[in-house]
């Protein structure tokens, strides 16, 4: 298939958005990026991200599935478990209420229209306060124990990269599994959790660490590279969005909260047009 158009959408401290983007990039492909979702997104499956449109065609959603479409080998259910199981330590993020939005302020839309700006930094402060919700609503429904070691949830990587002939899982150039595992580095490092620290830290991770290096070396010039501040390397950090768009962002959240008693059912509501086989593991 010969792309010529690629619109997306979603945040990219999402993990699955994230593996979405390091492939389109990875491929030279040119995407347009929307921080909120299009009309007939939101109206079909709320905020779920990511989606991604090729070519003008329909809305499509699931990561993994985008990423065969795009030309890339299946990955394994085993993997896909094992990846979940990797994003263990993300209901983390929302331990500091204050730095959870400030972080995403810092993400906001950054294009060469300035209206176009404002008005996806005002609605992501909603997207915003529904992912704090939902994982808020994560922990107290989840209940999950916390693991004695975070590093363990990498072992299964770590063997993989044992057992790789090339730098990257999938050999000599990244697959699925190699984005959707840096794609969850990045949203750990995005809003540093202690799953982060023990990547960092954890001496069983040695051939982890540097995978991620070799990542990096890939993707220096990636924009969305969160991992690029804790592991060493030239790569370019992430743009900020800029005072007035951290401003609007906070306008928008406080008006957000001022109208909870309307924005708190809404979220509700768009959490349940989310199939229960769609929504990820914790």
């Amino acid at each position: 298939m010969f792309i010529m158009n690629v619109k997306v959408y979603g945040f990219h401290h999402s993990p699955w958005v994230q593996a979405v983007l390091l492939a389109l990039h990875d491929q030279g492909i040119e995407y347009d990026l929307c921080l909120r979702p299009p009309y007939t997104v939101f109206k079909k499956w709320g905020v779920y991200m990511p989606a991604i449109s090729i070519n003008e065609g329909p809305w499509e959603i699931e990561s993994t599935e985008i990423l065969v479409k795009l030309g890339y080998k299946p990955i394994l259910i085993k993997e896909i478990k094992a990846a979940n199981n990797a994003w263990q330590g993300v209901l983390h993020r929302t331990d500091n209420p204050f730095n959870f939005f400030l972080s995403f302020s810092r993400g906001g839309q950054v294009s060469k229209s300035f209206i176009n700006n404002l008005v996806n930094n005002f609605l992501l402060s909603f997207v915003a306060l529904y992912m704090f919700t939902l994982i808020n609503i994560g922990k107290r429904r989840l209940n999950q124990q916390e693991p004695e070691n975070f590093g363990d949830q990498f072992l299964y990587w770590e063997d993989v990269l044992g057992s790789s002939e090339g730098p990257f899982m999938d050999g000599g150039n990244p697959g699925i599994r190699d984005f959707v595992m840096f794609g969850i580095v990045q949203c750990h490092a995005s809003i540093p959790v202690p799953t982060l620290d023990a990547i960092l830290s954890d001496d069983r991770l040695g051939k982890f660490r540097s995978w991620i290096l070799n990542m990096q070396d890939r993707f220096d010039n990636y924009p969305y590279l969160y991992s690029a501040k804790y592991f060493e390397s030239d790569a370019c950090l992430p743009e900020n969005a800029g005072f007035i768009q951290k401003v609007v962002f906070f306008l928008g959240l406080m008006l957000m909260i001022l109208l909870i008693p309307l924005t708190l059912p809404l979220v509700l509501f768009l959490m349940t047009r989310v199939q229960e086989s769609r929504i990820k593991n914790f």
